[in-house]
């Protein structure tokens, strides 16, 4: 086992540099949308992204024009998605600027610019993704916590297969949103919960999804000001972390805006209710349900965004309660688990890749819950196998999902050991 030949400090840097490897090899595969016109998939959203981004200013981003159609891929995301695309497409103009030329590029798919776009979505991995995970593993399981530990949390984070598939394969950048929500985490467990707001509000304005973590961190952060022992601590609390939240979002935000009313023009492209209850057949409960209760036909259309609403805060308030009562670093990744998978499971609107947030939980608290970050992630990847399948990256999943059993299974097997061996030891003592 690697544990036994190989000093903590190596072991890490195996599993980084593994990392980096499964990652070129799965972009060597297929890609959402590949060559199937005239919308293609995600690559050519991406792609597109850019091209806006770097030939408009940021006030025309979400505006409906002539060369900016809300019918070809609108940029749907908020507005840190449109400067990560401005960055990447800057890159992508520098090496190939017609890929990025102002509708003449739509459709784009030259075999050096699909080369630049898959390295920009590793450059985003190591720069972002990879040091939150580091972060997370030296916040939540301190130096005096086994080896072992560290090692097995970091390849749980850094290895698990849909992720790398969602971002390499398909296409995406979600590793840069849950990398801030994981970086924010680990600030908030050292301490740092100023930082902690602003990094969860820059994932929160790099995709929309990261709404899956918001009850978490909103519940954790109130129940720590609330531990002040003064009213006006406690007030004074508050007040500085809404500043931050607000400071944080009015920069991401200002300059895409014109004027006030510009708000709601981004906020109906980034939550766009008319797609319906649910996307294709995501594994969550309205789709799973619908078999027997159809319930696009049964429930009007405004009354199901209120019933997942309901049903949502409902599934993810116990864990919030807790946190407001008792914040800890452990509660806090307890209640980012409960919260992700209760959106996931209820809300609306949910897609396949809606799996990835429960997943960043999950997998930080693989040394305490190794049954739960082993399997998790292989079952998460198997309710994504439809849309794999679909973009052509089914040899790079079974890979990808092999090489996790492999890693994992030994360490997780000795985690698992020690914990059964505690709980006998704690029987026979009782």
């Amino acid at each position: 086992a690697m544990e036994d030949l190989l000093p903590g400090w190596a072991q890490q840097a195996s599993i980084f540099f593994a990392a980096v490897i499964i990652r070129l090899a799965v972009g060597l595969s297929s890609y959402s949308g590949a060559g199937n016109p005239p919308k293609y998939g995600d690559y050519e959203a991406q792609r597109h992204w850019m091209e806006i981004a770097v030939n408009l200013p940021p006030d025309q981003w979400y505006v409906h024009s002539d060369v900016n159609s809300d019918t070809y891929w609108p940029l749907d995301y908020p507005p840190l998605s449109g400067w990560q695309s401005w960055l990447h497409g800057q890159v992508l103009h520098h090496f190939e600027p017609e890929a990025v030329g102002l509708l003449s590029s739509r459709g784009y798919e030259s075999p050096s610019s699909k080369m630049i776009m898959r390295l920009t979505v590793v450059a985003s991995d190591i720069l972002v993704y990879f040091p939150a995970a580091w972060a997370c593993v030296r916040a939540f399981y301190p130096p005096s916590a086994p080896t072992q530990h560290r090692t097995f949390t970091l390849a749980a984070l850094l290895l698990q297969p849909a992720l790398i598939l969602t971002d390499h394969g398909h296409f995406q950048y979600n590793c840069i949103s849950l990398g801030l929500a994981a970086a924010a985490a680990a600030a908030i467990a050292s301490g740092r919960q100023m930082l902690g707001a602003a990094l969860f509000s820059a994932s929160l304005n790099h995709k929309q999804m990261s709404l899956f973590f918001a009850p978490a961190f909103f519940a954790h952060l109130l129940g720590w000001s609330l531990q002040h022992k003064s009213l006006g601590g406690k007030v004074w609390r508050v007040v500085k972390l809404g500043l931050v939240v607000v400071t944080t979002f009015a920069l991401c935000w200002a300059p895409c805006l014109k004027e006030p009313a510009d708000v709601l023009v981004i906020l109906r492209r980034i939550f766009p209710l008319r797609r319906g209850l649910y996307e294709d057949y995501v594994s969550n409960f309205w789709c799973a349900s619908s078999l027997l209760l159809k319930w696009k036909s049964l429930v009007p259309g405004e009354l199901q965004v209120k019933l997942c609403a309901g049903a949502t805060l409902a599934a993810a308030a116990p864990a919030m309660l807790h946190q407001v009562m008792r914040p800890s670093p452990r509660g806090l990744l307890l209640c980012m688990a409960n919260s992700a998978l209760s959106f996931y499971m209820f809300s609306f609107q949910v897609h396949e890749k809606s799996i990835l947030l429960p997943l960043l939980p999950l997998t930080l608290l693989a040394a305490s819950e190794p049954l739960a970050a082993s399997w998790t992630p292989l079952v998460a990847a198997f309710s994504m196998y439809p849309l794999l399948r679909r973009d052509g990256v089914v040899v790079a999943y079974a890979a990808t999902l092999l090489l996790y059993v492999a890693a994992m299974w030994p360490a997780m097997s000795k985690i698992l050991a020690v914990q059964l061996g505690n709980l006998g030891g704690s029987g026979e003592g009782q």
